[in-house]
This record gives C-alpha cells, structure tokens and sequence, in this order.
C-alpha cells in the first residue's frame, strides 16, 4: 500500500521512469549459472571475483542473505542460494529448491566446506539437516552459523532455546 500511494504521489515522468526501470529490471535479472544468486551480468560478481576461496560455499536460502553477509564485509568464500527452505506443509520439497545445482557444484570442484546460513527456525533447520545429511558422505566439512544471544541483548531476556544455543555456540576468549 505504501509502494502504491508512493507512485501515486510521483510527477508522470518520475512514475513512466520507475516503471521502466522494472520492466528493465525484470528483462536483465537472472540467476547465476555457478551460485544461483540474482545477477544481471553473465557471472555473478562473487563467483567472478578470483580473490573469493571457491572452496568454501556458504549455502543461504534467498539473495536477501547474500546481500547481508557482504555487508559484514569478512566472509570471503562463495555462496549458493536455494531459493526458499523444505516446508513439506507448504509444498517446498527438495526438487523445487536449488539442491541439485549444489550437489553438481560440490561434484564439480575442490570444496572442502559447507556453511549452511539458513534461519534458524523449524524449516531452516530442516534443510540445513537435510543438507548435512546429503553431504557428509562426500566426504566435506558441513558447518552451521553459530547462533545465540545477540550483541546488545540482556542475558535474563533471552527464552531458553537461545541461551541453550549460545553454549552450544561459545568459543574460547
């Protein structure tokens, strides 16, 4: 509703601009063949990038993650977008999600880990052990983000699965 009274408030010229720009948008946005990651160029500019260790793969549920990762500006691997998480309520089985183009990737080149960066919750965690499951017996370290209390956050407000997590989680100082 926002988006709409936005364009409604726009001149006539600002408005054609913007629809353009999504049509245009629309025409040149497709997947990267490597990562599956939204690119408008033929490679996306992390899998094209020769500084970037193709032998780490951080494994993220939609480009929206990807974008957030970059901004921590510290990870220096690859990544593979899956385009949603197992919900079978849902009708997101494995074969709807970009698991194949992984497994042909992994397949395909000297990996040698696997971070999983889905969100942590029923159906992120499902697919993170469906992946760990479909890769360990390639013989490939799989690795899950570490989650826990967040930065900023009073310890006596965290529920109990966070805190639980948070141990799990901790590493020497």
């Amino acid at each position: 509703m926002r988006m709409a009274f936005s364009v409604l408030d726009m001149t006539p010229e600002d408005a054609d601009a913007f629809a353009r720009a999504i049509v245009d948008a629309k025409a040149k946005i497709h997947l990267c063949p490597i990562c599956q990651n939204l690119t408008d160029r033929e490679v996306c500019a992390v899998c094209d990038d020769l500084t970037r260790d193709k032998r780490v793969i951080c494994v993220v549920s939609d480009a929206k993650t990807v974008m957030a990762m970059e901004k921590v500006k510290e990870y220096r691997g690859t990544y593979h977008v899956l385009h949603g998480v197992l919900s079978p309520l849902n009708g997101i089985t494995p074969d709807k999600l970009k698991i194949k183009e992984l497994l042909a990737r992994v397949n395909e080149g000297d990996v040698k880990e696997i971070i999983v960066a889905t969100n942590a919750n029923v159906e992120g965690e499902t697919t993170a052990m469906y992946l760990a499951r479909l890769l360990k017996p390639l013989d490939i370290k799989v690795t899950r983000l570490a989650y826990g209390i967040s930065v900023g956050t009073d310890i006596e407000f965290a529920d109990e699965v966070t805190l639980y997590r948070a141990l799990q989680g901790r590493r020497d100082v």
